[in-house]
């Protein structure tokens, strides 16, 4: 018995040292540790899906964006969480340097799938205003951008012209000259109104065409019209007759809308930096009993231009496609969602029934009850007030209202089916 037990004892020893010297080779094998680690956290993660969902969690990925970001002849794709465009820059490390321009704005909220965000690198300029040369950097695009960004102030009376460098060593900048055909300053007085103005004319009566002022038996004009113009001359107009009246008025900044598809939809640009302008208006008026009880305007001259303000109005509606996400609908009804949508409204939030080509910029809801309106043209658009506040600009909330809708049909699938079979749903 004694030795059957020694015999087990010595066979179970010879086992485990082949056991150790086995684990020993094993070891030394280069893929030993990456394939023991492996399944270390194989068995962890799979632990820890089980205990998740057993108790009722899930693994829903954070909601993102996809943001193009084109920069330094490069597009880049990046999938971003950040609130506004300067955030996601930053996180990406992504410099902004003197004279570059950010489209949108760095303050402009990330808010819809495909975001686009364009970076323009400042180049040298040369801005030239008589004798006076100032060199600087500018991504802008107009020449009056182009100076404001350099530094150089310029009046609305100016007339800039912009030309491309041919000889850099001659010019001294890799980018634009800008030429600064510079304004003079004039005080015209109409009526005994003083009013600051500037011109490009030599001559008074130069001054007065432009300023459409037609000399007469009842307009007089001092000085001459064949009087030089000077820094500081002082014009007067006075018109004859009684009951006149004059009055400064403001001139409203105008904006001018470029459309620019390199830009989300929603999003804007501004191109160049507009200002308010001014003019003097002229009345006759009749008083009776002390009060007027007519006036009529017989003159009207601009003192100062207004500089119209450019603004990029981005077109491209691929990232309001990427909304369904967030409007809740299921991957599997994008295709039916898309097709009657892009048929309906062609992907435009702010579209009114009977409207035709591109994507209107907000301008109001229909009046008509009978008349569609949004992404699904809902009749009367007012009814996807049910969806949010936001109804009218919003294209999450008209989607959301959209997939309500499509309840009435089983679902996209069968509002879907309806539409090829009936042309509207």
């Amino acid at each position: 018995m004694q030795q059957k037990l020694r015999r087990l004892n010595r066979t179970f020893v010879i086992a485990h040292r082949r056991r150790v010297r086995r684990l020993k080779v094993l070891s030394r094998h280069p893929f030993a540790v990456p394939i023991t680690a492996f399944a270390v956290l194989l068995t962890l993660t799979g632990g820890t899906v089980w205990w998740v969902l057993g108790h009722g969690g899930t693994f829903k990925p954070a909601e993102t964006d996809l943001v193009i970001i084109s920069h330094d002849h490069q597009t880049q794709i990046v999938p971003s969480h950040e609130p506004t465009v300067g955030a996601l820059l930053s996180k990406l490390h992504i410099s902004v340097n003197r004279g570059d321009v950010v489209e949108p704005s760095i303050d402009t909220p990330i808010n819809q799938d495909d975001f686009r965000i364009n970076i323009y690198r400042a180049a040298p300029v040369k801005i030239v205003e008589g004798d006076t040369v100032t060199t600087g950097l500018s991504a802008a695009t107009t020449p009056r951008s182009i100076a404001r960004q350099a530094g150089v102030t310029v009046y609305p009376e100016d007339k800039l012209t912009t030309a491309p460098v041919s000889n850099f060593l001659k010019q001294g900048a890799l980018g634009s000259v800008i030429t600064v055909n510079q304004s003079t300053p004039v005080t015209l007085t109409i009526n005994g109104i003083a009013a600051p103005t500037r011109t490009l004319a030599t001559t008074v009566g130069a001054f007065l065409a432009e300023k459409h002022i037609t000399p007469g038996q009842s307009v007089h004009v001092t000085p001459g019209v064949d009087t030089p113009i000077t820094p500081g001359i002082t014009v007067a107009v006075l018109r004859d007759g009684t009951g006149l009246q004059s009055e400064t008025q403001d001139i409203p900044v105008p904006v001018q809308y470029v459309n620019d598809d390199s830009l989300a939809y929603g999003t804007f640009a501004t191109r160049q930096q507009g200002s308010a302008g001014q003019q003097v208006l002229t009345y006759r008026i009749t008083v009776q009993h002390g009060q007027v009880v007519s006036k009529d305007l017989v003159q009207t001259v601009v003192t100062v231009q207004a500089v119209t303000q450019i603004v990029a109005r981005g077109t491209n509606l691929s990232g309001i496609k990427g909304d369904m996400a967030r409007a809740g609908i299921s991957p599997d009804d994008y295709q039916y969602a898309d097709y009657i949508i892009s048929r309906e409204s062609g992907w435009c939030p702010t579209k009114w029934q009977g409207e035709y080509g591109g994507c209107p910029a907000y301008h109001g809801t229909p009046g008509s009850a009978g008349v569609g309106y949004g992404l699904c043209q809902a009749t009367p658009g007012y009814k996807m007030a049910s969806a949010g506040d936001d109804w009218a600009t919003n294209p999450i909330t008209q989607l959301k209202w959209c997939t309500s809708y499509a309840q009435r049909y089983g679902g996209w699938y069968g509002a879907y089916t309806f539409w090829v079979s009936h042309h509207y749903w």
